[in-house]
């Protein structure tokens, strides 16, 4: 499945997933406010359960969109601020000198 189907098919289904049981419960007479909390938590838990396959393509064409102007400095870049974060969140990380 190519990215554009995978958008497709991913956004269409999260519309249905959202609507169908929005409209079914605003018109058995449930508040509309009610109605939409309702069906945004099984809008995701049906996404969750269904639609990984179509979110692991819209993510990966999410990274390669950002990464197809980065160059090779970025990446170096990148890697030692990730480095420097993860050392400064890792409280076992002994980062004191001894002179």
């Amino acid at each position: 499945m190519n990215t554009r189907t995978a958008w497709l098919v991913y956004s269409a289904l999260r519309i249905v997933f959202f609507a169908v049981p929005f409209l079914v419960l605003y018109f058995m007479g449930w508040h509309w406010l009610l109605a939409a909390v309702v069906a945004t938590l099984v809008a995701v838990s049906l996404s969750v359960i269904f639609l990984s396959k179509q979110r692991q393509t819209a993510a990966e064409s999410i990274q390669a969109w950002r990464d197809r102007d980065r160059t090779a400095d970025d990446v170096v870049e990148d890697a030692a601020v990730d480095g420097a974060a993860s050392t400064e969140a890792d409280p076992t990380t002994d980062t004191t000198t001894k002179d």
